[in-house]
């Protein structure tokens, strides 16, 4: 829409409030509203100025003022508000120099389309996230100077097989047997299909949905792709809408990769191809139907993914999923069909159009902006210097020998190494000035700081158990 299609649009809807959302580096979604009578053409050129230093991750008190700017093509209304209000998405900008803000997540999308597009090598980059999540019925956590715990839990738990539940009416998921059951075992179909249509109903356009492997409310909801920045607009309204339908129903939902033990963790592969002038551009006649380019851009993904890693698994809490052995590939190799590998070539569809390749160590508490434009720049970086991504391995590579798995690189053990890969490894991530340095530099200070020293300093519940009697 344009900006006077926006407002006529808030006239028919009966638009009281007007939300403005944008985005933390982290990838949090922050917002303010404003009554109808602000939205005026003006306001998509002039915005609304805020505190910048109040930010995670953005600037400093002495340089706080910004600007938002709304853009006028991501204007919905907003599904849970009893106020009628649309809700716009906006850019950052700098009230002095109207420079687009570097450590925006969403311009660091933007500049990383405008970069393949300057490359000459194709004219858009489709993503498709598969999120998966959990839905609790009750979650409870602390951490303080004497004492740390976390309790989750939820009515379709194994471990809830003999509760008292006045009745129990049985019907628990047993571990790692959660995937595609019917109900009453999977007792959330409903939920899941209030979040789809809410999701249409905001432009998404979905496939499917599905209980996961996990027990306890593990879910997965898959939208279609979509080029890359659409797709993260659309991931965040995903999230919004799970979060908000979840606790409408008197549970919560959360996109933690790994909130139990024993069961599988949450990841969220991410389909990627590249087109141009309507043709796709990773279809060809190589490995699984793949172009040399593809393999190239698959090349690239794999000699940059410990560097990535900090972008798309993000957390402390990535690498309790990311662990040799169990569910989620660490090793870094590419093949069709086989799931044990970092990097994989679906083959459900002979059609070109239908070649992509599903990268699967992300999860989704990931910014969907920065972990897409990271994989982008790493492929990108692939085809520019025709990386050879080394022949496949069409093996469970969790049942090769010490010898095999020797030769096959692995991702970080933890945050700590993904940061330190970063910054080893990012100079492709600047090309066109995408990622600036400073945003490198703040990403890696950030999480050091603000997520594993406090994790370092703390004993853990477990090192009770472990410890207590030495």
């Amino acid at each position: 829409m344009t900006p006077k299609e926006v407002i006529d649009f808030a006239k028919k809807n009966d638009v009281d409030m007007v939300d403005i959302k944008f985005m933390d580096l982290l990838g949090t979604w922050q917002h303010f509203s404003v009554p109808e009578g602000v939205l005026e053409e003006s306001l998509f050129e002039d915005g609304l100025g805020f505190d910048g230093s109040s930010v995670r991750g953005w600037q400093a008190i002495d340089a706080s003022d910004m600007l938002v700017i709304p853009d006028p093509t991501t204007a919905r209304m907003d599904p849970f508000t009893q106020i009628p209000t649309l809700s716009i998405l906006c850019t950052i900008v700098d009230p002095i120099t109207k420079e687009k803000y570097s450590r925006d997540p969403r311009n660091i999308a933007q500049k990383a389309e405008a970069y393949l597009n300057s490359t000459g090598l194709g004219d858009v980059a489709y993503f498709g996230p598969e999120a998966e999540f959990f839905i609790f019925d009750d979650v409870r956590y602390g951490s303080s100077a004497n004492s740390s715990s976390y309790f989750v839990d939820s009515v379709e738990a194994a471990w809830n097989s003999n509760r008292d539940e006045g009745p129990n009416l049985a019907h628990k998921l047993r571990h790692k047997e959660g995937y595609f059951p019917v109900s009453p075992a999977d007792s959330l179909q409903d939920i899941r299909s209030e979040m789809v249509m809410l999701m249409q109903d905001v432009g998404i356009v979905m496939e499917c949905h599905h209980h996961e492997v996990a027990t306890a409310g593990q879910c997965e909801i898959d939208m279609k792709y979509e080029s890359m920045v659409k797709c993260a607009d659309n991931l965040m309204w995903y999230k919004y809408i799970v979060k908000n339908v979840a606790k409408r129903h008197g549970k919560s939902a959360t996109f933690m990769p790994k909130p139990i033990y024993g069961d599988n963790g949450t990841g969220m592969h991410v389909h990627q191809s590249i087109w141009k002038n309507g043709n796709p551009l990773f279809a060809g006649n190589g490995y699984a139907g793949f172009s040399e380019m593809g393999l190239h851009y698959i090349g690239g993904i794999l000699k940059h993914a410990r560097a990535i890693c900090a972008f798309t698994a993000p957390t402390t809490n990535s690498y309790k999923r990311l662990v040799p052995g169990f569910e989620a590939p660490v090793n870094l190799a590419y093949s069709s069909r086989n799931r044990s590998a970092a990097v994989r070539i679906p083959m459900y569809s002979p059609s070109p159009k239908a070649k992509r390749l599903e990268c699967r160590f992300p999860d989704p508490s990931c910014n969907g902006y920065l972990a897409f434009s990271a994989m982008l720049m790493a492929g990108l970086d692939g085809i520019e210097n025709k990386i050879d991504p080394g022949d496949p391995l069409d093996k469970d590579i969790y049942a090769l020998g010490p010898e095999e798995l020797a030769n096959i690189n692995t991702l970080p053990h933890s945050l700590d190494d993904a940061l330190q890969a970063l910054e080893d490894d990012h100079d492709f991530l600047l090309k066109g000035d995408v990622f600036t340095q400073d945003v490198v530099d703040t990403w890696i200070d950030y999480k050091r700081e603000n997520e594993i020293a406090p994790l370092r300093l703390r004993p853990h519940p477990m090192e009770f158990t472990m410890y207590y009697d030495v």
